[in-house]
């Protein structure tokens, strides 16, 4: 297959996991011939396809396999603590976005089906499989969300990438960003007429399904957060302004969209029985899929920039590597003062040598300045992604600045002791005083205490979940017997 089919292979793979998922939720409260025409619904839904196109987001293209996987062990009344916890998770290991986002869906769709049914036993047990999922995860959700103080995370949410800046059919100016907020729009119109039509259709069905209700609040709560008047709630909401763009919330809605349409299909089906109405069905669907690949490729597909092709971006990473985002930077550095293809280690005369201007240029190219170097030895006995060893012979003092950005997991050593203090740089690249004579650098990175807290959180979870599954089994050996 090569590297140029792995998207492709993705893709499927993640196309074909939220066509299963969702089936596996809609059968719980539909038959499974309409569970199977909504299924394909939600696969084919334009938001999908727009994500698989236009954006290749893949992290929240994979994340849409376990949105009707959320819903269902959220509401049915089967036990289901454990595999909500794990669903959730998985949905934080996946893509925090649309974590923040399952989150907040879980809340609103038990809150609403506890106060339909008059029971608190969903409120209580969405709450447990949060707190054990969350921990199940926390491996990850600690360290990112402690370490938020080191970088500048404020600068995911700059103009252009925050809420206010995406609304429906908004207007920012720039060509690229309204471009891609008008399709998002448009999908969201087509998406949130179809929904409204399915509810109205699926009202004919007696008694009414369990999930009519808190997915019709689903929706209105979607169409809401939309529009302008909601950014009161995308401002204060703990996390929600993270999300930049409000219409990622057709993630959810896509969700919505297909239940209701396979709510208003119930009855509208007989079991198929014999092979020309199987063969009919299977043909109809598969028609239906070749449709909307080609209609959302066309509409969709956008070829790569020279720079951003498969041999680029090879050749990239295996030379000078990627310019940081502006998000990630240390928080007392200018990303736009690190100059491109610096060498891994440069000696110099001054702490502050060598360091470009951004308000002149924005890293530009490096090139060797005699008067701020100093003549050494440099001998990289090793340079991988977490540790790094540099051996340095001078005839004065200096000091080296290696091709690495400083954060405080980095522990640095001066043969084997630790280097006396950090330094600091407007470029904010590691900077090792050195003596004269031989000096052997080295640069661990290693568990900082919110990564050690993370990893015993987990364990912890771990070890609750594997006892909840063995009592689990156990009961149901004895239900058995």
């Amino acid at each position: 297959m090569g590297i140029a089919g792995t998207p492709v292979a993705f893709t499927l793979i993640a196309f074909i996991g939220c066509g299963l998922s969702f089936f596996t939720m809609a059968r719980e409260w539909m038959p499974e011939d309409a569970a199977a025409v909504a299924a394909c619904v939600y696969l084919l839904n334009p938001y999908l396809m727009f994500v698989a196109y236009e954006r290749t987001a893949y992290g929240e293209l994979l994340s849409a396999i376990w949105m009707p996987l959320l819903v269902l062990y959220g509401l049915r009344q089967k036990t289901s603590l454990l595999p909500l916890s794990i669903v959730i998770a998985t949905l934080w290991l996946t893509n925090a976005p649309s974590a923040v986002m399952g989150c907040y869906l879980l809340a609103f769709l038990v809150m609403v089906a506890a106060i339909q049914e008059r029971t608190y036993a969903l409120i209580g047990r969405a709450a447990g499989a949060s707190a054990l999922g969350l921990c199940l995860a926390a491996f990850y959700i600690v360290p990112a969300a402690y370490e938020q103080r080191w970088v500048e995370i404020a600068r995911a949410i700059a103009p252009g990438m925050r809420v206010e800046d995406s609304f429906l059919f908004g207007y920012t100016g720039e060509a690229f960003h309204d471009q891609v907020l008008h399709s998002a729009s448009w999908i969201a119109v087509i998406m949130l007429v179809a929904a409204a039509i399915a509810v109205v259709l699926s009202q004919r069905n007696k008694p009414p399904n369990p999930l009519r209700a808190p997915l019709i609040a689903t929706l209105i709560a979607i169409s809401v957060l939309l529009l302008p008047f909601s950014d009161f709630l995308w401002n204060h909401a703990p996390e929600l302004k993270f999300l930049q763009f409000p219409w990622r919330w057709l993630l959810v809605l896509g969700v919505v969209m297909a239940v209701f349409i396979g709510l208003a299909l119930r009855g509208s089906f007989l079991e198929a029985k014999t092979r020309k109405t199987i063969l009919v069905r299977v043909v109809s669907t598969i028609t239906l899929a070749v449709l909307m690949a080609s209609l959302t490729a066309v509409l969709f597909w956008q070829p790569c920039d020279d720079e951003d092709n498969i041999a680029a971006q090879r050749a990239t990473f295996s030379s000078n590597g990627f310019e940081g985002t502006d998000e990630y930077t240390a928080g007392d550095a200018d990303n736009g003062d690190i100059q491109q293809a610096l060498p891994l280690v440069r000696i110099l005369k001054q702490v502050d040598a060598d360091v470009a201007d951004s308000s002149v240029q924005e890293n530009p190219e490096w090139k060797a300045d005699t008067a701020d170097t100093v003549p050494a030895q440099v001998n990289i006995r090793r340079w991988a992604s977490e540790n790094k060893v540099i051996e340095v012979n001078l005839s004065t003092p200096a000091y080296a600045v290696l091709r690495l950005m400083e954060y405080p997991p980095w522990q640095v050593q001066v043969n084997g002791r630790p280097a006396t203090a950090k330094l600091h740089r407007d470029d904010g690249l590691i900077t090792v005083p050195l003596d004269a004579g031989q000096s052997i650098i080295t640069v661990r990175h290693a568990a900082t205490r919110d990564v050690e807290l993370g990893r015993g959180l987990t364990f912890l979870a771990l070890c609750i979940a594997i006892a909840l599954f063995t009592q689990t089994k156990k009961r149901r050996n004895l239900q058995l017997s």
